[in-house]
C-alpha cells in the first residue's frame, strides 16, 4: 500500500521529517519524507497495509511541538521510493 500526503502546520524547525523517518523505518516501510517551500512536509510511504495506517495516525499527531492541522492526500504519478526510509532535501 503506498501513502502520499502533504502534512501541514506548525511541522518544520520541529523535528518533523526526524520522526517521520524514525516511525517509517520501525514499521520497516519503504519511502521519503521532505520539507516544501511553502512550509508543509511531504511524505511518501509504502508497506503493508497495517503499517501506512499506524502511519497515518502517527503523521496526523506528530512530535512534540508540531501542531499537525491537516494531512492532505497527495494524487501524483508514480514516484520512486527508497529503503530504508530517508529524509530527501
Amino acid at each position: 500500500m503506498r501513502l502520499h500526503v502533504v502534512v501541514r502546520g506548525r511541522v518544520q524547525g520541529v523535528g518533523f521529517r526526524w520522526f517521520v523517518r524514525e516511525a517509517a523505518r520501525r514499521r520497516d516501510l519503504a519511502g521519503w519524507v521532505r520539507n516544501l517551500a511553502d512550509g508543509g512536509v511531504e511524505v511518501l510511504a509504502e508497506g503493508m497495509e497495517a503499517e501506512i495506517v499506524w502511519l497515518r495516525s502517527e503523521l496526523a499527531r506528530g512530535p512534540d511541538g508540531a501542531a499537525v492541522e491537516e494531512v492532505e492526500e497527495v494524487a501524483v504519478a508514480r514516484v520512486d521510493v527508497a529503503k530504508p526510509f530517508a529524509i530527501i532535501r
